[in-house]
């Protein structure tokens, strides 16, 4: 059974910054894509970063470029979202997603989701 978990979530201020991780398991971490998603209420679940299978490769959402990084470690099936500089409008639900193909990062081409963590960032 494959699951991903998030965690890393909170409350934090604007300005300040906070790590995200992924724990993988039940799947073949190192051939997948690994990406992060966010979601707020009322609107489509957005790209936040994608990772290819040996890290060499990332994509970023225009909203989080030069502010978020996105890691992997394949030899503990894990990956990182690391965001700085966060904003109010960053507040969402975060999510961990793994799928097949770099080209192809929309929501609906992603294999698998965990259940998300909840960063809340104030004024």
């Amino acid at each position: 059974q494959v699951q991903l978990v998030e965690s890393g979530g909170g409350l934090v201020q604007s300005g300040d910054s906070l790590r995200l991780s992924c724990a993988a398991s039940g799947l073949t971490f190192g051939i997948y894509i690994m990406a992060w998603y966010r979601q707020t209420p009322g609107k489509e679940r957005e790209l936040v970063a994608a990772i290819s299978t040996l890290g060499s490769n990332s994509k970023y959402g225009d909203a989080v470029k030069g502010r978020f990084t996105i890691s992997r470690d394949n030899s503990k099936n894990m990956v990182y979202l690391q965001m700085n500089n966060l904003r109010t409008e960053d507040t969402a639900d975060y999510f961990c997603a793994a799928g097949g193909h770099f080209g192809r990062l929309g929501p609906q081409n992603m294999d698998y989701w965990g259940r998300g963590t909840l960063v809340t960032v104030s004024s």
